[in-house]
């Protein structure tokens, strides 16, 4: 089975975040980035395929972004992925549709039978990317995956609605998004770290055609009000009781 996973650099988000000056995009000044997680979920996914097919086929992550998402490729390597594409831009647009057709054009002669994406970026949370590119390849999509299955040359995927399962039964190949829930990521090994650095990692230019989305103006959400502390005991329940009604009118 050859599988592709397509993974994004996220900054790690335990951070204050600032917008630049022009107020178009987030300050990078002191960010650190990593592999979202629903991408590292994709991965671990595409790993126990391939393993569970006796380690025959390949696993490829591909990563449109600047030289520095190597680094986020090399850690989906080490975790055991075969080989890295970085389609390099030196800014994501804000256009997900010219982000869906670079990656489109890489994943079309691979002769993939998967293609893995996350559900969710979670810096922009757009979830559009992985059913935009099976519309461009024409192929079969199923989001929000949480349970899958593959047998030969037919997949059954369970997705979670609001209170509810969906199971969907489809041929391959597809694509599918992998939601929380359907498996752990595996922590890279020092062996995995050390082969990863003689993978095969391949850069070439994104080929992104026209943007057609920019980003006017970003903000930050305003800063919350402090907290009140009305007391720790039973005496504060019933001035707890009057601000909730009269000022959060909650009750």
């Amino acid at each position: 089975m050859k599988i592709a996973v397509c993974i994004k650099r996220v900054p790690v988000m335990e951070v204050k975040f600032a917008i630049t000056a022009d107020g178009s995009r987030v300050d990078e000044a002191g960010l650190k980035y990593d592999v979202n997680d629903f991408d590292l979920w994709a991965i671990e996914a595409a790993l126990q395929l391939k393993e569970k097919n006796g380690n025959v086929g390949e696993v490829a992550v591909i990563s449109l972004g600047p030289d520095a998402a190597q680094e986020q490729i090399r850690k989906a390597l080490a975790m055991g992925a075969d080989r890295g594409v970085l389609l390099k831009a030196d800014s994501i647009p804000a256009d997900g549709l010219a982000i869906a057709r670079a990656l489109a054009a890489e994943i079309k002669e691979g002769g993939y039978d998967l293609v893995l994406f996350g559900r969710i970026a979670i810096d922009s949370m757009n979830q559009m990317t992985g059913p935009m590119v099976a519309e461009l390849l024409d192929l079969p999509c199923v989001t929000n995956v949480f349970k899958l299955d593959i047998s030969g040359s037919t997949g059954r995927a369970e997705r979670a609605l609001e209170g509810a399962t969906e199971v969907m039964e489809f041929p391959l190949p597809a694509v599918l998004t992998i939601d929380d829930g359907l498996n752990k990521e595996r922590l890279p090994s020092l062996k995995g770290i050390m082969a990863a650095k003689k993978k095969p990692l391949d850069v070439k230019p994104a080929q992104l055609g026209d943007a057609k989305v920019t980003v006017h103006k970003m903000a930050l959400p305003p800063e919350r009000a402090a907290g009140r502390i009305l007391g720790d005991s039973s005496a504060a329940v019933p001035e707890l009781v009057r601000l909730l009604q009269t000022e959060a009118k909650v009750l």
